[in-house]
């Protein structure tokens, strides 16, 4: 074991740089979700000058694309230099020619990959295992680690053995739950395992490269009366990986005093029933294994490590003897096959051996959905029936085919001890930000492990992120998002009548709310389901105003601050001076290059996080009835029954059913329209005697919130009251001319106000609470007023705002500087469009389920969206071009 242990918190991705590191000569690079923050790292680390294990500083190449970086792994790879690369799904896709090269060539190279979804009915940049088991018949030794920890200690043995066996390594740990998840580590340094490379191997790689001095040649063409023969003379260097890796692996286990082998038992030495995964699922199985082997049960996990070559030596070396009925778990799905990789690969194993073992396998976290105790609980209820499901899945209803098994009420496997968090704040607002300072903080000045995940939607900027926090005396188990808090932080007002914000909190637990209101207002505004739970669960319920604090300080709408020294005040988990003192030391290290007046501005926030209110909870509050889900007047039936559950985060319980004539993923078009979101801040006002009617505000607005309307006189005289307007001016004085703002779709950045020629604004920002009689007024203009067609008078960019916006109230950034123009072409095109969307910003906010922005007009035109993917955009709407000229002929 190491002398002197050293510990850092940090997530899977910079474990798996760090050790990349140390192996690597020259990196070749392409960014992609989740895998972009390894080349970061190492592409920062390389101009700060670090060396690897032998002395040098890696030289970092970035490509123009995944296929690119894989070219350039080969070619430097030929030339002689230790080489790697990150990616993951379609990235690892277009690098599939090059690792059949690699590995063919017999070329020591290391892929690190964060596993991710495959773009199928859609793309999901979350994880599993769908890419990488598309990449298993590439010739690639593969690894899978569970946890950062894992990927700490494992990730050297891909290189180690990739020099000693000339065998490519793919080294793969599961996309955003392993990647982005943060936990206290043990760290491996150079000098740790430098010792362990084969220096001999190492010079024979160098000599084998291409050098003119020595030349010869590589990469031919080879006829069929020798290319068999020279596929089938390559056996031998994939014969001896798994006895490589037991010798590495054991190494690691000295250096760590943490066991690993190619494939790890945990369990009951009696075991009659195990489950056999791979991934950050092991740690959740670990927990589970516990909990029901203490109350008599004789169950067992096996933790995949070398999943290529698939060793049955060292599975079989592992298995207790007792084993009659197993299970294997797969985190992806293979259409059409007689059961998915893992659980094939297994069956072959047992395969005409007498007595085997009953095996049945199972489906469960496509695209990072939650895997929870109690769903492996139930994979473990389901292999003790007397005829166990086959080939079922797990985590999600299945009521159209009937292959998911039921699942129990979600239990707390977490050690006594352990403090468990979750904050809800807004992209953008800094608060995932703060969390991982807290974790940090925490992590650093005490002995405490630590553990965080941060939940997002999809949307670019403005959309709902959850963090979840454990802190425990002892090492973390728990992939999976907090269900059973301690504490809930809400940083966002408008949350409480939208999500269920206090679901799961622990009784006599914590409730931190950023209000923008005084005690009894507070009271007032807090719907009756909340109210109930506070009373019920004696939950501790505090309030602060972080929004005008920042404010007041300068700091506009980043709350993160202020709400992170208020969980510190509030939570106990460290004394609140030191937490303190350690958020002034991070804002030194992040802003110390920003001056002194954004570091004081900053540690007022801090200050200011202290002055907290605590509410009291009246008992009678218990005695409420809570509101009914309302469902959206005249809305489609798809739109209350997909779209806004999904909307308020309860996707997860909608059925297998709900997408039934949906299977392609096709989703109808103008959904946005039924979100009205409410996040701003605050919103604008018109002032209607300072308007030159300009229409520039509606041109630069980004989400189309902000529209002019031309009224006739018997159209205003049946607007809601209240409702101003002023003569039109040019080519339009025969209307009442009338810019309205949809205050609950307004993200509040204020480009319209800014952009206002106006001597005296004609736009002011006020807080969104004033402007809440606007949400009618807009209803009426969209829906009773109506687009007036004036560009046939004159074609100027003012008249175009007078038409439909065909793109509206998309999940872009505020203040997002691509969507007017996108808005504007549908003003002007849209209801003739047909849009091929490459993979990137505008398809993200263009098309994330459920949210459709591209909606249509009375008449139900409007833009046809699709996206392919990232690389073939051009080609992609090329084919549509052809098809549509052919069709027409």
């Amino acid at each position: 074991m190491t002398k002197n242990k050293k510990f850092i918190s940090c997530d899977g991705n910079y474990a798996a740089a760090h050790i990349a590191y140390m192996f690597s000569e020259v990196a070749a690079i392409y960014p992609i979700t989740p895998s972009s923050t390894m080349a970061e790292y190492v592409d920062e680390w390389s101009a700060f000058g670090r060396k690897n294990i032998f002395g040098e500083t890696v030289k970092v190449a970035e490509m123009q694309s995944e296929a690119g970086a894989a070219g350039a792994v080969h070619g430097s790879l030929q030339a002689g230099a230790l080489t790697t690369t990150y990616t993951a799904s379609q990235g690892l896709l277009l690098m599939i020619p090059n690792m059949y090269k690699i590995s063919g060539e017999l070329l020591p190279g290391v892929f690190h990959v964060s596993a991710r979804s495959i773009a199928a009915q859609a793309l999901s940049i979350f994880g599993d295992h769908s890419d990488v088991m598309s990449t298993r018949s590439c010739g690639f030794a593969m690894l899978a680690t569970g946890s950062v920890q894992e990927v700490m200690d494992l990730a050297g043995v891909a290189h180690l053995t990739s020099i000693k066996t000339r065998v490519p390594f793919l080294h793969f740990f599961d996309g955003f739950r392993t990647s982005h998840e943060i936990q206290k580590i043990e760290v491996l340094e150079n000098d740790d395992l430098s010792p362990l490379v084969d220096r001999k191997a190492l010079q024979e790689f160098r000599d084998r490269a291409l050098n003119p001095e020595h030349p010869v040649t590589r990469g031919t063409a080879q006829n069929p009366d020798i290319y068999f023969q020279s596929r089938e003379a390559a056996n031998r260097f994939y014969d001896v990986i798994p006895d490589v890796v037991e010798d590495y692996m054991k190494e690691i286990t000295k250096l760590t005093g943490r066991e690993y082998h190619p494939f790890n038992y945990y369990g009951a030495a009696d075991a009659e029933n195990i489950v056999i995964a791979m991934g950050s699922i092991t740690d959740t199985l670990s927990e589970v294994v516990d909990y029901l082997n203490a109350k008599g049960e004789k169950i067992g996990l096996v933790s995949v490590h070398l999943y290529r070559p698939f060793s049955a030596k060292y599975l079989l070396k592992v298995l207790p003897k007792s084993v009659k009925r197993i299970c294997v778990l797969d985190r992806t799905k293979e259409p059409g096959a007689n059961g998915d990789p893992l659980y094939l690969d297994v069956k072959e194993i047992f395969y005409g051996q007498a007595n085997a073992p009953l095996i049945v396998g199972g489906r469960y976290g496509l695209s990072s959905k939650d895997t929870t105790p109690a769903q492996m609980i139930a994979v473990f209820e389901n292999l003790k029936m007397k005829e166990p499901k086959n080939q079922f899945t797990v985590g999600i209803v299945d009521d159209v085919t009937f292959k998911s098994i039921p699942v129990g009420a979600e239990i707390n496997l977490a050690d006594k001890g352990t403090f468990q968090a979750k904050f809800y704040g807004l992209g953008s607002d800094g608060t995932v930000g703060a969390n991982k300072n807290s974790i940090k903080i925490i992590g650093d000045n005490t002995d405490k492990y630590c553990h965080a995940y941060f939940a997002y939607d999809s949307k670019k900027s403005g959309g709902i992120t959850v963090s979840h926090l454990r802190f425990g005396d002892k090492p973390i188990r728990s992939p999976y998002l907090v269900t059973t808090p301690d504490f809930v932080a809400c940083h966002v007002p408008s949350y409480l009548g939208r999500y269920d914000v206090l679901k799961g909190l622990s009784e006599g637990g914590t409730f931190l709310l950023n209000s923008i209101w005084d005690v009894e207002e507070t009271k007032s505004k807090l719907p009756n389901s909340i109210k109930k739970y506070l009373a019920e669960k004696k939950i501790n319920f505090y309030i602060m105003n972080a929004t005008q604090i920042a404010e007041e300080i300068g700091l506009g709408n980043r709350t993160n601050t202020i709400m992170q020294s208020a969980f510190f005040k509030i939570a106990n988990v460290i004394p609140y001076e030191m937490a303190v003192k350690d958020m002034k030391k991070a804002i030194d290290k992040s802003f110390g290059r920003k001056g002194e007046e954004i570091i004081k501005m900053n540690y007022a926030a801090v200050e200011r996080g202290g002055d907290v209110t605590k509410v009291e909870v009246p008992s009678e509050w218990a005695k409420l009835t809570p509101e009914k889900p309302v469902a959206i007047e005249g809305a489609p039936e798809f739109i209350n029954k997909v779209v806004v559950p999904v909307n308020n985060q309860m996707g997860d319980d909608l059925p297998v059913s709900a997408f039934l004539n949906r299977e392609d993923g096709t989703f109808p078009s103008g959904t946005t329209e039924y979100e009205k979101r409410g996040i701003a801040v605050n919103v604008p006002e018109w002032i209607p005697t300072n308007c030159i009617q300009c229409n520039q505000c509606a041109y630069v607005c980004p989400h189309a919130a902000i529209r002019p309307f031309l009224l006739t006189d018997a159209e205003l005289a049946k607007a809601p009251k209240g409702t101003e307007t002023v003569k039109g001016n040019g080519g339009i004085k025969e209307y009442n001319f009338r810019i309205q703002v949809s205050a609950l779709d307004c993200t509040g950045c204020g480009n319209c106000a800014d952009v206002c020629p106006a001597k005296t604004k004609a736009l002011v920002m006020k807080p969104l609470e004033s402007q809440m009689a606007e949400a009618v007024r807009f209803d009426f203009m969209h829906k009773n007023v109506g687009y007036k067609d004036v560009l046939g008078k004159e074609k100027t960019v003012k008249n175009s705002q007078f038409a439909q916006p065909l793109f509206e109230f998309s999940g872009a950034c505020a203040g997002c500087g691509e969507t007017p123009y996108i808005k504007t072409i549908t003003q002007l095109f849209g209801d003739r469009m047909i849009v091929a969307n490459a993979t990137g910003c505008s398809s993200i906010y263009g098309g994330s389920a459920p949210s459709t922005p591209y909606c249509t007009n009375n008449e139900g035109q409007g833009p046809a969206w699709a996206n392919s993917l990232f690389e073939d955009n051009a080609e992609f709407g090329l084919g549509m071009n052809i098809a549509m000229n052919k069709l027409r002929d």
